[in-house]
């Protein structure tokens, strides 16, 4: 049964081609994992929205069952869970994660 959590993180997600749910903000990221995933996005010019879990329990705890993925950060693009730091890690140094990104008609700096 759905959630109320549920029903935001489908929305955030569905309203944002690149959501990030992360630890913290994009400015001061609280986590070594999260603020990666940040580096990444910038560095690739891509827009994206973010949410911080630490500010709301319920996110927190929701957003794993959601995707059913242990960790934070959790990245989403176009809807679809990506994956967390490691995943988004190794997808950017293959070129993947561009592929992605444009396929999915997301803007990236070239």
């Amino acid at each position: 049964m759905a959630t109320a959590t549920d029903a935001r993180i489908q929305g955030e997600i569905s309203a944002n081609d690149v959501m990030l749910y992360m630890k913290g903000t994009p400015m001061f990221p609280q986590c070594g994992f999260s603020a990666r995933v940040i580096q990444i996005l910038t560095h690739m010019g891509v827009p994206f929205n973010s949410a911080n879990v630490l500010e709301d329990d319920e996110l927190r705890d929701g957003i794993k069952t959601f995707s059913q993925w242990p960790t934070i950060p959790q990245l989403y693009v176009k809807g679809e869970f990506v994956g967390g730091c490691d995943i988004v890690t190794e997808m950017f140094q293959s070129g993947e994660l561009e592929t992605l990104l444009k396929e999915s008609g997301v803007p990236v700096k070239a």
